[in-house]
């Protein structure tokens, strides 16, 4: 199968060779055999090892114009079990006569990083030969630090992988400048999800949908924009009580598919549709407003409970991810836009609303298109903290990779902070699990099963900063 054939991989040459996925691993075994046995004498009798047998081992490949096998380099995943989107490279081999000016080694390396990216990968590792690191560093891979393989010193070094930092900054890295001044929800309530309205035990939420989105899959668009606003009210602790819709739309047909998906979900959530504004012959656009009630407080007089802040949580506290796992990807968004939803009853889907209402912890936030990584920075820095999420502990459905589950807007998804030990109760089909921790700093890392850490978001998402300081909670 061809992969790559651009000069793109040889630093803008003409290339004399392709790089493909390798279907017969015979020609690649026998390169190996030659340089790191009997070249390089770094094994006896055969360099093959659990990798070789692991199928999801993948294999590419650099062969001439002739077809003859000129380099190779395996990848895959590093541990066994379930791919949590921690991939080594390897085995990187080049023909003897090849090696001088043809740029086959770091297209092969340039290739594996792509190949990796795209398979969703959060973390790649190399171990390299000391000869081999100059070229790795050249090629913009990081040091991680020296190791021992078959009793010969080797680097171990790693490929930046910026999606989720992407992510963030594509999304929500500009609000703090454009939002200073207007003080959103008023002092306390910094990063939240909605706005406590004054005088009132009232939430209000607004959500403006992609227009793109808007006019590719108007039904969907209208669905999500309820669904939104309805997570909004949820990571409140608010139940919905009614929605104002804005929308936008070419033609009176249009306007009717948007409103059928409105509508829909708008019924399935329980929420009546109190008014709103269209307006036809206009490029698609829709926007959703909702309020929400907070629960009466104890003793009733009128009072209510307070509304659970998205900058509650403290170092210490324990996260929680409890996320709807059903469904799949919403068609024509794959890797961006999980559909837990739209098959779900009225009654699963306003159990899993109340659920953050019925839990109370310290700090609560729903899962936007930041992702769930993205999320849980704007978590940790409305809370003056950072975070870490232990990878493995994440709930994933069966099939997505890491990379897209911790980048999508997965449906119903709720990050939590509480102190440890607080249990919560029964979010209907969703799944919850502890996944990570708040601490003392800035950023959020992801925590690998060996321990150890990579920084996948420097510092604030947003830049609005904390909604208290650790010294005035």
């Amino acid at each position: 199968m061809r992969l790559l054939d651009v000069p793109t991989l040889t630093g803008g040459r003409r290339p004399t060779f392709t790089i493909e996925r390798a279907d017969d691993l015979d020609g690649y075994h026998r390169l190996r055999r030659v340089v790191f046995v009997e070249e390089q004498g770094l094994f006896a009798g055969s360099d093959l090892d659990d990798r070789d047998a692991d199928p999801r081992t993948v294999v590419l490949l650099a062969r001439d114009r002739s077809g003859a096998v000129v380099g190779g380099v395996r990848l895959g995943p590093a541990t066994d079990g379930p791919d949590l989107g921690w991939w080594t490279g390897g085995r990187l081999a080049v023909a003897p006569d090849r090696r001088a000016g043809a740029g086959v080694g770091p297209a092969l390396v340039r290739a594996a990083c792509a190949f990796a990216e795209n398979a969703g990968v959060l973390r790649f590792d190399a171990t390299v030969q000391p000869h081999a690191v100059g070229m790795f560093r050249r090629l913009g891979w990081e040091t991680v630090g020296p190791v021992t393989v078959a009793g010969r010193p080797h680097t171990v070094l790693r490929w930046p992988i910026g999606r989720i930092a992407a992510l963030v900054s594509a999304t929500k890295r500009d609000l703090g400048a454009l939002l200073t001044g207007l003080a959103p929800g008023g002092a306390g309530w910094v990063g939240d999800d909605g706005a406590p309205v004054p005088g009132s035990g009232l939430i209000a939420a607004c959500d403006a949908i992609l227009p793109s989105m808007v006019e590719r899959d108007p039904e969907w668009a209208g669905w999500c924009g309820v669904l939104v606003n309805v997570n909004d009210l949820s990571a409140m602790g608010a139940h919905p009580v009614g929605l104002l819709d804005a929308l936008g739309a070419r033609d009176p047909s249009h306007a009717a598919r948007v409103l059928a998906g409105l509508k829909a979900a708008a019924a399935a959530y329980g929420v009546p549709v109190l008014g709103g504004h269209t307006q036809l012959g206009v490029p698609a656009s829709l926007a959703v407003t909702a309020l929400g009630a907070l629960a009466p407080g104890p003793g009733g007089a009128g009072g209510v409970v307070p509304p659970v802040p998205g900058g509650g949580g403290q170092p210490g506290h324990e996260v929680r991810l409890t996320v709807d796992l059903g469904g799949g990807w919403r068609p024509g968004y794959t890797g961006r836009q999980w559909d837990s939803t739209s098959t779900r009853t009225a009654a699963e889907l306003r159990t899993m609303g109340a659920f953050v209402g019925a839990y109370r912890p310290a700090a609560a936030k729903d899962v936007s298109m930041a992702g769930i990584a993205g999320t849980l920075g704007m978590l940790a820095e409305a809370g003056g903290c950072r975070a870490v999420l232990d990878v493995a502990a994440v709930p994933r459905p069966g099939g997505v990779t890491t990379g897209d589950w911790l980048t999508c807007f997965p449906g119903f998804g709720m990050l939590t902070a509480a102190p440890p030990g607080t249990e919560p109760p029964s979010a209907g089909p969703a799944t919850t699990a502890v996944c990570g921790a708040l601490e003392t700093g800035t950023g959020v890392a992801l925590r690998w099963p060996d321990g150890e850490l990579t920084e996948v978001i420097a510092a604030g998402v947003t830049n609005l900063g904390a909604a208290h300081t650790q010294e005035n909670r």
